[in-house]
């Protein structure tokens, strides 16, 4: 596992806002997108992305997203504007389908302008407040804004949103079987990075990971030195081999009867001859079995490599 050595140390402050911007969204990311449809007293609809956003308790169900102050001018967004005359908001979930749609939605049109028509969105009206959600959304919150923080007042400041759920869309098709929870394969999310750039929750971008409060892994210190200081095992490798429960290890005799496995057995006679290349090459079947999600095979490799 390597650790790079050369970094870069920015003070925000000594930079522009206009320079320093493209360094915080490029790194902090990706960012999930609140598609906010919002109505000013009048009741003239807007609809705006925002990527400063995300959820922030589930009881009550709070979410938050951040208008910030236009880094070039430091104006107001008319989705701030709109929510200061009438504290209402529609968060609609984007999805590939609509993306393009959704950054056209984006355009600084003038105030009072529909982004619903120049976007090309179907308006459904909400059923407990007043901003219409998207019809193409394949979830959406309606919220009411409990509270506007503002951060500052210079360019690029944000405005912290907060607002909680009080009727929550979801379409049929991206609910999980059990009907508890969403398939992210159907839901094929979007998020936003830095610059144009955008990225696709779906296909071999999806992946998962353990969560380690439903077992107590060993942890990293625990692994045998051998595997803890190897220079092929990635810090993923090691994250994972190290979120076994200790009384889930192969026990010496599982180990050494896996040696017989035809595949380990090859690998042990073709480099009886230099231990060090026999080492390397059973660290490097047993990631291969790791990546493949057979962990406890992937363990009793490992520990023949010693």
């Amino acid at each position: 596992m390597s650790t790079p050595t050369s970094f870069r140390s920015i003070v925000p402050s000594d930079l522009k806002p206009s320079e320093w911007h493209p360094f915080m969204v490029g790194a902090v990311a990706p960012r999930p997108v609140a598609f906010a449809s919002t109505i000013d007293a009048e009741g003239n609809v807007n609809l705006s992305p925002y990527s400063f956003f995300n959820c922030f308790g589930s009881n009550p169900p709070i979410l938050a997203f951040s208008p910030a102050n236009r880094v070039r001018d430091n104006s107001q967004k008319h989705t701030l504007q709109n929510l200061r005359e009438v504290p209402e908001v529609v968060i609609n979930i984007c999805d590939y389908a609509m993306v393009e749609q959704m950054s056209l939605a984006s355009t600084e049109y003038e105030r009072g302008v529909n982004e619903f028509v120049k976007a090309g969105f179907t308006e459904v009206a909400s059923q407990q407040i007043r901003p219409p959600r998207v019809g193409q959304a394949p979830a959406a919150f309606e919220c009411v804004v409990e509270q506007i923080i503002e951060l500052g007042q210079n360019n690029g400041a944000g405005n912290l949103v907060i607002c909680r759920v009080v009727l929550a869309h979801f379409r049929e098709d991206i609910i999980l079987p059990s009907g508890i929870g969403i398939d992210p394969h159907k839901l094929d999310a979007i998020a936003r990075l830095g610059g144009d750039w955008y990225t696709r929750a779906s296909g071999s971008s999806l992946f998962e990971v353990p969560k380690p409060n439903r077992n107590l892994g060993i942890g990293m210190d625990q692994l045998p030195e051998h595997i803890r200081k190897s220079d092929i095992l990635t810090g993923n490798n090691l994250g994972r081999l190290a979120n076994i429960e200790a009384q889930s290890m192969p026990t010496p005799e599982e180990v050494e009867a896996y040696r017989h496995e035809p595949l380990v057995a090859y690998t042990l006679n073709k480099f009886k001859g230099d231990s060090a290349v026999q080492h390397r090459e059973l660290v490097l079947l047993g990631q291969k079995i790791l990546e493949e999600g057979r962990l406890l095979e992937a363990w009793k490799v490992l520990l023949l490599a010693r």
